[in-house]
């Protein structure tokens, strides 16, 4: 069977894939075992990608041919590309004479390729003439980006990936690598055991599954980064572990720094910081010590002092010279696949090709000059809007015209009731989208279906500025088109409406629109002149290439992209976060990843394996908050900011701190919660804290159901129940089953004050047939209905009003075994099972399904005891034995075998198991 190399399309890694394909049909996909960001490795999110890929999710989610309609809201009519794309042209060529070019907007996506953002960017910039285009990238990296020009001088990442494998210390900030950046995690835990030495520290909040493996772990206080690094810093000054020769010849401003770090004693960060002073002496001499390769994400970049957060780590690398040499250097975890490739390409509103500045006179002639502009036509010198401020414009009626092309912000951005109403008042939005499930297809006019992964042509760019080719397997389905093609098809279109300023948007194919790119940074910090297409065909190269060969790390030879060649020391003041805890909201809310899920999940939401470890959003919160309420676990509360609140289950968690609370970044309502307060510097929001209250929430009609269905109708019928559930004060319907193998159905719960569509549920279930086992209860206002097919085993239940029986019945469901008992027992079971069986528990390994449960059963068959994870380091035996206790566990169960990344669970429970014998 044929295959194609090309690329993952999640977080930015950047892992190469092959493609397995025949008669147009994604067959397959595994790890390229030549690609040097993975060396053949994949995460569970992309093992699965030809699942997300087969005709039968195709059919039910992406979109195919253009749409439009006639009343925001109403339904979804047909229409042809031409009379699209025309339709796009006018209403955006007439907003711009009647308004002016900033009367319209573009926000893109760090999930497109370099070569879509390239003509983006030229559409906008070059013909309209306004900088009015940004991209979610703001959300994820413009905190690093702000922070490596104001002390490097350039959007850089010094180091690569090979640094882990030489590091003496792995400084990991802001960011749970183990379930975020899998494959790269898998690179760290081979390092440690070829290099028992190293040392590994991590700052977050939450004791994540990497801040439990670390051999340090420091629980700061959210948005107390800059104290511990000056803290830090204070501690090396103290003891004499800079290097002074290296900041004298090769930075400046460090007297400035110096003088802002004395007041920033251990002792005084460990009362702001809430960790104990010893743990930031440690962790400021490993980090002196060295080599030391810190990395990081979100959790720095994603704050109202993002930029701050990022230059004060930076600090630590330029004061003890551990910058541009193996194991050394400060790199930031891109969340996106192509967040790099956008800011290469000037695909932020202040940003130009080649990084150049919107700001700067001259980089405005050369960009001008390379895309061919008539004389006298000069690129707009006004400041463009960048990503919030694009929807607050929208909101105040500043924008006549949005286009949005692969993201979603009608669930991703802060402040959603700003977002939606900047949406609802905006006369034209124009979406550009694969999926039709996007939650900002509700706002949009116009739906123009776009390719998507294993459809598209071109490159990417990952978090070690690796450059590596997207190839096409099959070809995109119905309708679709690239999306370079269609932004360059409006842009001719534009250019009979709009004063024509000579920029060309008539290229054959992917590369011509990629050679355009490159010789945009001859000459520049990220030159790429000496590559050809050809040789991206042959090996990802990393930037700057001027002769065809990559370069590995930056500023080894102490020269920085700076006017003087030095490297500029900040000394950021200390600002806590954007909104403190106060008495009417107490209560600090973080925000993450799951392991298996994706952004909004419009992709890997359409998996019932994947979806099966995160399970039902929650939020979760220290078991002693739930005792000290007298909450149960499952129990719907309210979680409300300043801003607006939403509904959620509760979970008990010991990884987060009392007074603190957690929900995954990808539950539909979070962005409810969190703050549109930005950076100044990166204009990037503060998404990953905000300040809020915890209450119950007494609603007394509550539905629980599960039921298996056809696999041609799982995913459309999701999108009937959501639909159904919008009624609702609560509602969230997942996939539930095992793709390829096993069948696939849904599970569903809804709550609100008054009786539900409890009929309309039933039949979209089919739990309305003949045959269905019911229970009434009207003056109670309880339901019950079993479904049982003719081997005996549950096909289905609906449980209204009472729902305690809900687990259990569940785990039946998914056994997929006889029942031992006859259905009609279900009807009248409670909290407790008719009969034991037991439970599968939490899944731990999605590649090969195995939950929790099994594993413990396992441990305790073997005599190894069956403890909490993470119970504690005591008891018989030590790390040889774990190591042999995990070995078994994969070899009898398989789980860790696949893709990896249930590994740190998987230890953590072994770990348990000497916890429990001691």
């Amino acid at each position: 069977m044929p295959e194609t190399r090309s690329t993952c399309p999640y977080c930015g890694v950047g892992c190469g894939v092959l493609v397995a394909h025949a008669d147009g049909v994604v067959t397959g996909v595994r790890g390229d075992p030549e690609h040097p960001a993975n060396r053949g490795r994949l995460c569970s999110k992309g093992q699965t990608l030809h699942l997300t890929a087969a005709p039968v999710v195709t059919a039910q989610v992406r979109a195919t041919r253009p749409l439009r309609r006639a009343v925001r809201g109403g339904p979804w009519a047909e229409l042809g590309w031409d009379e699209a794309l025309d339709e796009v042209a006018t209403r955006f060529a007439d907003a711009v004479a009647q308004h002016g070019p900033d009367a319209v907007g573009f926000y893109l996506s760090g999930q497109l390729l370099t070569e879509d953002y390239h003509v983006f960017n030229k559409l906008a910039k070059g013909l309209v003439r306004t900088n009015n285009l940004d991209t979610n990238s703001r959300l994820c990296m413009s905190s690093a980006v702000a922070g490596y020009q104001d002390t490097l001088g350039s959007d850089a990442v010094p180091a690569c990936y090979d640094d882990l494998a030489q590091a003496g210390t792995v400084f990991v900030t802001g960011s749970n690598m183990a379930w975020a950046h899998p494959v790269l995690y898998r690179r760290l835990e081979d390092a440690r055991r070829a290099r028992p030495q190293m040392k590994v520290v991590v700052v977050d909040p939450r004791r994540t599954e990497t801040a439990a493996e670390a051999d340090l772990h420091l629980p700061i206080l959210p948005g107390t980064d800059v104290v511990l690094h000056h803290a830090m810093l204070h501690l090396m000054l103290w003891e004499g572990r800079t290097d002074a020769a290296y900041i004298a010849a090769h930075t400046r401003g460090f007297d400035a720094l110096r003088d802002r770090v004395r007041e920033f004693s251990p002792a005084v960060a460990a009362k702001v910081c809430g960790v104990p002073e010893a743990d930031i002496v440690q962790a400021a001499r490993w980090f002196a010590d060295g080599p030391t390769l810190s990395a990081w994400c979100m959790g720095l970049n994603q704050s109202h002092a993002g930029t701050d957060k990022n230059t004060s780590l930076i600090n630590l690398h330029l004061a003890t010279g551990w910058i541009g040499r193996p194991g050394a250097g400060p790199l930031s975890l891109t969340g996106q696949p192509n967040a790099m490739g956008g800011r290469e390409v000037g695909g932020l509103s202040h940003l130009l090709p080649g990084h150049r500045l919107v700001a700067d006179p001259a980089h405005r002639a050369e960009v001008a000059a390379l895309w061919g502009l008539a004389p006298g036509v000069e690129l707009s010198a006004r400041p463009g809007k960048a990503a919030l401020e694009l929807f607050e414009a929208a909101a105040d009626g500043a924008l006549q015209a949005l286009w949005i092309a692969c993201t979603n912000p009608a669930q991703s951005l802060p402040d959603q009731a700003l977002v939606r109403r900047a949406l609802e008042r905006c006369p034209f939005v124009v979406l550009q989208e694969a999926y039709l499930g996007a939650a900002t297809a509700a706002f949009a006019d116009l739906l123009l279906p776009a390719a998507s992964w294993a459809e598209k042509e071109g490159t990417v760019t990952n978090s070690e500025r690796r450059i590596s080719r997207v190839r096409a397997a099959v070809p995109p389905p119905g309708e679709a088109r690239a999306d370079w093609r269609i932004a360059a098809d409006v842009a001719r279109r534009l250019q009979r409406r709009l004063p024509d300023t000579g920029a060309r948007f008539d290229w054959p194919d992917a590369e011509a629109v990629w050679c355009e790119h490159r010789a945009a940074t001859r000459g520049r910090d990220l030159d790429i002149s000496g590559l050809d297409w050809a040789a991206l065909e042959r090996q990802p190269v990393q930037w700057p290439a001027p002769q065809g060969v990559g370069r590995e790390r930056l500023f080894g030879d102490g020269v920085f992209a700076t006017p003087d060649g030095r490297a500029c020391f900040q000394a950021p003041a200390w600002r806590p976060v954007a909104e403190p805890r106060d008495a009417r909201h107490p209560v600090a809310l973080t925000t993450g990843r799951w392991r298996d899920q994706w952004h909004g999940m419009t992709r890997t939401g359409t998996l019932a394996r994947l979806a099966a470890h995160g399970g039902e959003p929650a939020l979760e919160l220290h078991p002693q908050e739930l005792d000290r309420r007298h909450w149960s676990p499952g129990r719907l509360v309210r979680v409300s900011s300043r801003r607006g609140s939403v509904l959620l289950p509760v979970r008990p968690s010991d990884a987060v701190a009392p007074a603190q609370a957690f929900i995954a970044m990808h539950a539909p309502q979070v962005n409810r919660l969190t703050t549109p307060q930005r950076c100044p510097r990166s204009k990037q929001p503060e998404l990953k804290h905000a300040a809020v209250r915890v209450e119950a929430a007494d609603l007394p009609w509550q539905l629980e159901a599960a039921a298996w269905l056809p696999a041609d109708a799982v995913l459309t019928r999701q999108a009937a129940l959501q639909a159904l559930g919008e009624a609702c004060a609560y509602a969230h319907v997942r996939p539930i089953g095992r793709e390829p193998e096993g069948p696939l159905g849904l599970a569903l719960r809804f709550a609100h004050e008054a009786p539900g569509p409890l009929q309309a549920v039933a039949e979209l279930l089919g739990l309305d047939a003949a045959g269905v086992l019911r229970y009434e209860d009207p003056r109670r206002g309880t339901a019950r209905r079993v479904r049982v097919d003719d081997e005996r085993r549950l096909h289905g239940y609906l449980l209204c009003g009472d729902t305690a029986a809900a687990g259990w019945l569940r785990d039946w469901l998914l056994q997929q075994e006889p029942l031992p008992v006859p259905g009609r027992a279900l009807l009248a079971a409670g909290r407790v099972p008719p009969v034991e069986r037991p439970a599968a528990g939490p899944l731990v390994c999605s590649c090969h399904g195995v939950g929790e449960a099994a594993i413990r059963a396992r441990l305790h068959a073997a005599g190894e005891g069956a403890g909490e994870p993470g119970g504690g380091e005591g008891g018989e035996g030590g790390e040889d034995d774990d190591a042999a206790c995990l070995a078994r566990l994969q070899d009898e169960l398989r789980c860790g075998t696949a893709c990896g990344s249930c590994l740190p669970a998987l230890k953590a429970l072994v770990r348990g198991r000497r916890g429990a014998a001691a």
